[in-house]
């Protein structure tokens, strides 16, 4: 009866070391998962339209699993704490890298023992010392900066002068430049609403009404404009834009009309051009043409963009202002072939006791010609134009005949209103932007730069809901210009605000050039390339 409680207690403690070792291989397998899955991106790039989401999916899956894992180990310490013939449990992490060398450090110096543990003996002599770093936060510090302006009297004519005010964005202002690039980038950058921001602020001790903070973003938003202006020029001066768009809820009467955002991006680089990359971004109450025609109305050149309708009256041949050039995506092409070849959706609908969807042999192999051709599209990446057509050239020129001809032969076989045929008519009856970059080294297969510039909406859209009117909807696109290029030239968007905000007023117009994310050189400071 005595060894009662200690059987318990063992078979607590085994339970609980069971249950520790299992959630470690939970955790264990998602991680490998996803580092497989990753790899396998990296080596064969996307394997379906859905990776990014299914790589985030793994990757909360993880984060989750993690955590059981840690709090079983550590319920699993405690129970063999309370038993003497059960060994604790230990997870095998995988190691950590380094913190960054740029952060500071402090040294907390532990006081050396002052006689030997083992003999008592007191001749003790420094042999080296053992470092055990600890990550540590110093929470958002508010403060008053201020500037104090002594008057002065003259003696002579009991003249008062003193110096001029500081600088502020409003006028009788009262908000620094960290501050102001803070509200910018927390409302526009990461997509918390001025009134999220103002609750955050009240419980960190400072009260700010929310349309004061709303006053600071309008002001700062026009100081910004000539640099957004430069913006503009440089983008619409490249040879060859990507451009897309994507909706944008705007709060109407009682509910809420879809806008549009529109991108144009201009990104030289996997060409090898020496233009720094930038995105220019507008706002539109509808998606009618009309719209692309006024952002691009004296530009003409290469415009990658997807086959919406609003786009063909710029690639008439008599166009007043230039010649514009339709470059085809085959990324957009390639998704309606996928869907109809995804046996790994069919096979996870019919584990869920669903109706498989059919699996097109013939989809299947276009799906896998297309992607031959984007795996010779990673190989060239970054070289120069000429570098890049002769290989498409001589590679891929061949594989393109060969699916045009393969489709050619398998449309007549099809019924007109299958999903097969329409996405084969897509691509035929276009087929010459298709194939544009096989003699233009400079043309891209796909038109995902620009997606990339939109991906940050997408995603914002879950957060702020909706824009507040029109005129947000504008002041929102020329903010997404401003951080959208900031960050495709590896720079902190925050840290530029706050350095451009501070020094705007006194920098010279003919230098404003230097201003801009490409050119930036902050006072005092390094370039965060963290964004």
């Amino acid at each position: 009866m005595d060894s009662q409680p200690e059987d318990i207690a063992a078979l607590r403690a085994e339970l609980a070391l069971a249950r520790a070792q299992l959630a470690d291989d939970a955790a264990t397998i998602a991680r490998q998962n996803l580092e497989i899955a990753k790899l396998k991106r990296q080596i064969y790039g996307p394997r379906s339209e859905r990776t990014e989401r299914l790589l985030d999916q793994m990757e909360l899956e993880l984060e989750e699993l993690e955590t059981d894992a840690t709090e079983d180990e550590i319920a699993a310490e405690r129970a063999a704490a309370k038993t003497t013939n059960v060994a604790p449990f230990a997870r095998k992490r995988p190691s950590r890298q380094p913190f960054p060398d740029h952060l500071p450090r402090e040294r907390v110096v532990i006081p050396a023992p002052t006689a030997c543990a083992c003999c008592g003996g007191t001749r003790l002599r420094k042999l080296g010392e053992t470092i055990t770093e600890t990550l540590e936060v110093i929470p958002r510090q508010w403060k008053v900066v201020q500037h104090v302006r002594e008057k002065m009297t003259c003696r002579d004519c009991e003249r008062i002068s003193e110096p001029p005010a500081p600088f502020h964005v409003t006028p009788r202002g009262w908000a620094g430049p960290s501050l102001l690039a803070m509200l910018l980038f927390e409302k526009f950058g990461q997509h918390q609403p001025l009134n999220r921001q103002a609750e955050r602020y009240v419980r960190e001790g400072v009260p700010l009404a929310l349309s004061t903070l709303a006053d600071q973003v309008g002001a700062a938003c026009a100081v910004l404009k000539p640099l957004l202006e430069r913006i503009e020029a440089h983008v619409f001066a490249a040879e060859r834009l990507h451009g897309d768009d994507t909706t944008v809820p705007v709060l109407a009467k009682g509910k809420t009309h879809t806008g549009r955002c529109w991108v144009y991006v201009r990104d030289d680089r996997p060409f090898g051009g020496r233009a720094p990359p930038a995105a220019m971004f507008y706002y539109s109450r509808d998606r009618g043409g009309a719209h692309i025609e006024t952002h691009v109305a004296r530009w003409s050149g290469l415009l990658q963009a997807d086959a919406y309708g609003g786009y063909n009256r710029l690639y008439a041949l008599d166009r007043k202002t230039g010649l514009i050039l339709e470059a085809a995506c085959w990324a957009h092409a390639r998704r309606p072939f996928f869907t109809l070849a995804d046996i790994e959706a069919s096979t996870r609908r019919k584990a869920e006791g669903k109706v498989p969807a059919p699996i097109s042999p013939i989809a299947l192999e276009i799906v896998q010609r297309m992607d031959r051709l984007f795996e010779i599209e990673r190989g060239i990446n970054g070289k120069t134009a000429d570098e890049r057509r002769a290989v498409r050239q001589a590679l891929s020129r061949p594989l393109v005949d060969e699916l045009e001809a393969r489709m050619r032969a398998e449309r007549p076989k099809l019924s007109r209103g299958s999903d097969l045929a329409k996405a084969m008519d897509y691509m035929l009856k276009r087929w010459p932007a298709f194939t544009r970059f096989l003699d233009d080294g400079r043309v891209c297969m796909s038109n995902n730069a620009a997606e990339r510039g939109l991906r940050g909406i997408a995603l914002g859209r879950k957060s702020w809901l909706f824009a507040g009117s029109d005129r947000g909807g504008t002041r929102a696109a020329a903010m997404y210009s401003l951080i959208v290029t900031a960050k495709m030239n590896h720079i902190d968007p925050q840290a530029w605000l706050a350095d451009v905000l501070a020094r705007i007023a006194e920098h010279p117009v003919s230098r404003l050039d230097e201003l801009l994310p490409w050119n930036w050189r902050p006072a005092n400071a390094v370039v965060s390339k963290a964004a």
